[in-house]
């Protein structure tokens, strides 16, 4: 695509989708907002006000109908991601979707055949990729600092639970999907694919969940093609804040990413030494979301590859489904 800027419309305006568009407004520089569209008007029409975009549809075929559109952004729930991913492919737009690609592992197999067949670009958004420390320890694997890898630990915990109707499994995927998705996809872009899984879980802490069908806290263990084992703890109530760590220990050494004091403050009084803690996902990873569309954008002027496929959306929703199978069956659950 030689453009030195790429038009882009923003397709579902939710509390991600709007910080999406602002970033796409205000923060990467070869990127020029023209349109956004979200099914509820006022919405629509409040970021076109705010942000100063020229159009704004509720209808997001309107949006791919606008020739000037290069490329979407979609953020839409998830079980809109196909439709809109699939008209935009046969509309000729460049596409950046949101995790996960889909709820139904059918569904992310017919985008990536779609995306395909039409040859359009497509690069997901999996946002950890692109977090500071997460790439260093990418590359830190990759120069062979720590040796092999051979344990994968991570650690994804909320300070509290969504509302009980996002939580419902035909909403959110459930736990293994919106939450646990994140380290499945970071396992196997550090450590390679994924061989078979086992899952543990239960409601433990919002006993209100037991009548959805889904838990607030499990546990996955992983065991890699490459014979490097893996655990990963998921839950609902960190209540202290928000923490997301990873760990990969080598056979000469190990890396560990995350941190959970939000400010470079300590408080020190008699016997007390105190900090505060990282509180959403949003502070934790602001950086990495501008950067991820950042990469979409600068890939287009630059005509390169994506580095995340819709391939990649579809492995790392076929382990997060294997691990709710497994959790669900009680049993251990090859990847196939």
């Amino acid at each position: 695509m030689a453009k030195t800027r790429i038009n882009v419309g923003v397709v579902g305006l939710g509390r991600l989708g709007g910080k999406y568009a602002e970033y796409c407004a205000f923060q990467i520089f070869n990127a020029n907002l023209v349109a956004v569209s979200d099914v509820m008007e006022g919405v629509a029409k409040t970021y076109a006000d705010k942000l100063n975009v020229p159009k704004w549809y509720v209808n997001y075929h309107d949006l791919l109908g606008q020739k000037n559109v290069d490329a979407i952004i979609v953020v839409t729930p998830t079980h809109l991601h196909k439709p809109v991913v699939e008209d935009a492919a046969h509309a000729g737009k460049a596409i950046f979707c949101e995790k996960p690609l889909s709820l139904v592992l059918e569904d992310s197999v017919a985008m990536q055949q779609t995306v395909e067949e039409t040859g359009i670009f497509f690069q997901m958004g999996f946002m950890r990729r692109f977090d500071p420390g997460y790439v260093s320890a990418k590359n830190k694997l990759d120069e062979g600092l720590i040796g092999d890898p051979i344990l994968f630990k991570s650690t994804s915990r909320d300070k509290s639970r969504p509302n009980l109707d996002y939580l419902k499994p035909e909403n959110s995927g459930g736990l293994f999907i919106d939450m646990g998705i994140h380290d499945f996809d970071i396992a196997r872009w550090m450590l390679g694919n994924v061989k078979s899984v086992t899952s543990v879980g239960g409601v433990l802490a919002y006993p209100e969940m037991k009548g959805i069908g889904d838990f607030d806290n499990a546990i996955t263990s992983i065991n890699f093609e490459s014979g490097a084992l893996g655990v990963i703890d998921m839950s609902r109530n960190g209540i202290y804040g928000y923490d997301i760590q990873t760990e990969i220990l080598g056979t000469k050494g190990s890396v560990r990413i995350g941190y959970l004091r939000e400010t470079p403050l300590l408080v020190m009084k008699d016997n007390v030494i105190e900090h505060d803690t990282v509180p959403g996902f949003y502070e934790r990873f602001e950086i990495a979301y501008v950067a991820q569309l950042r990469n979409f954008v600068n890939n287009l002027v630059n005509d390169r590859d994506p580095p995340i496929t819709a391939g990649d959306g579809v492995e790392a929703l076929r382990i997060a489904l294997a691990a709710t199978r497994s959790c669900h069956e009680d049993c251990r659950v090859e990847i196939d």
